[in-house]
């Protein structure tokens, strides 16, 4: 099925068009946020910044809310996710609206960064729900196509978002205050989502009731052997378990590329001036953000010719061969079109891991399946960013990292194949 053809399947059902639309302006506003802490940490003209840094800042950001992740899906296998939908962007919003005067104030980095954690942690949160939510709202045999079209058309929304911040940034300015306003409109806009989410049942989301569950403060105490026991059931559904494995393979070479691209445009493109390297960034974010578009049309198709199994392998070989390809010559047009092939790639492999779980792991643990899967989209990222700021040159012109890139993702290709082979081997 086309693109058009799956939006307008899914979009007859009102609670699904719901759903989505609450998606739609929460991912939106989450493109201007990211834009906004990205400008002031990583672009800012009165800071250096160096791989060091970058990958500090993303650990600061992403790993403590891979610490939270488990006690996350406790709460969205257990509290109503329409509830979880009203209430986390009414948190958030207020959040940023905290950590726009913090930087108005021109307080110290470690107390931005914390209130940034605070609202990062609350977004995952919702994210999460939102994916447990899906299943929901469509009927099983509409999975691939809702997830061809809502978490990708959120992710390219969000991408919009980062447009939208762009010219806000223009419009505001590059300063603290400006900094501060941005995050300002982003809390307000993601606090109209909990109005479209109040439009649906209570009840309509799940999780279905069970009477046997532990109450969310016992299973608090147990959160970790809860996680165990959601690896565990994760682990005996082979295909979803492999798909999870090939989005966290191309989320560390994908975090590689990112620290690659931004010490390159700071300082091997534009020699330090910060305000030129953000433009160039925000352009392979541009055509990142179209490649994610062009995933959502051609994955079903691709995963109806070919099969999951088949097609993740592909997609995975194809961004390695072409981003080495592209960024080997070190020219600064090869870093847009090697974000478009990575978005494209990427965005497919993440198609098919939100399919295979939702498709194949059980209600009752989705929420906990989600909060793994965040883990693994974050851990890997950061890693990866830690491995380049050690063997990144202070001008990021690394033949290394590309080498690493080009070799691990057919390299991850080749693991995800053999493992999902074996089992279907088995299954016959």
């Amino acid at each position: 099925m086309s693109f058009v053809a799956d939006l307008r399947v899914v979009l007859r059902g009102r609670d699904f068009r719901r759903l989505f639309s609450t998606r739609l302006v929460s991912q939106f506003s989450d493109g201007i946020f990211q834009f906004g802490v990205a400008g002031f940490a990583f672009f800012s003209p009165e800071s250096k910044t160096t791989a060091l840094q970058v990958a500090a800042g993303l650990a600061v950001l992403l790993l403590p809310y891979s610490v939270l992740g488990p006690f996350v899906g406790v709460f969205i296998d257990r509290w109503s996710r329409r509830q979880i939908l009203m209430i986390a962007p009414l948190v958030r919003g207020g959040l940023l609206l905290v950590t726009a005067g913090l930087v108005a104030a021109d307080v110290p980095d470690p107390a931005f960064y914390a209130a940034a954690l605070s609202v990062l942690a609350v977004n995952r949160f919702f994210l999460s729900a939102l994916s447990a939510s899906l299943p929901h709202v469509v009927p099983p045999e509409r999975l691939m196509a809702a997830n061809a079209v809502t978490p990708t058309s959120g992710t390219v929304v969000t991408f919009v978002g980062v447009g939208a911040g762009v010219l806000l940034r223009k419009l505001f300015g590059g300063d603290d205050f400006g900094v501060a306003l941005l995050l300002a409109t982003s809390g307000v806009v993601f606090g109209l989502s909990a109005l479209v989410a109040r439009t649906m049942d209570r009840q309509l989301l799940g999780p279905s009731y069970n009477p046997d569950r532990p109450q969310a403060s016992q299973a608090v105490r147990n959160v970790v052997v809860g996680l165990v026991d959601g690896a565990k059931h994760l682990g005996s559904h082979r295909v979803a378990a492999a798909t999870l494995g090939a989005m966290a393979a191309h989320r560390f070479f994908y975090g590689m590329a990112t620290a690659l691209g931004i010490i390159l445009y700071r300082y091997y493109f534009y020699n330090g001036d910060a305000d030129a390297a953000l433009e160039g960034v925000s352009l392979v974010i541009a055509t990142s953000g179209v490649g994610y578009l062009l995933a959502v049309i051609i994955t079903p198709y691709a995963t109806e010719r070919f099969t999951i199994e088949r097609w993740v392998p592909m997609a995975l070989s194809a961004a390695g061969v072409l981003a080495a390809a592209l960024v080997l010559p070190f020219q600064e047009w090869g870093l847009p079109v090697a974000g478009f092939v990575l978005g494209v790639a990427g965005q497919s492999v993440k198609i098919c891991a939100d399919t295979t779980v939702q498709r194949d792991v059980e209600d009752i643990y989705l929420g906990r399946a989600f909060s793994i899967y965040d883990m693994l989209f974050n851990v890997m990222y950061v890693l990866a960013a830690a491995l380049s700021a050690a063997i990144l040159p202070a001008n990021g012109k690394s033949y290394l990292a590309v080498a690493i890139i080009a070799v691990g993702y057919p390299a991850a290709a080749l693991a995800y194949r053999a493992i999902t082979t074996s089992s279907r081997a088995r299954v016959v």
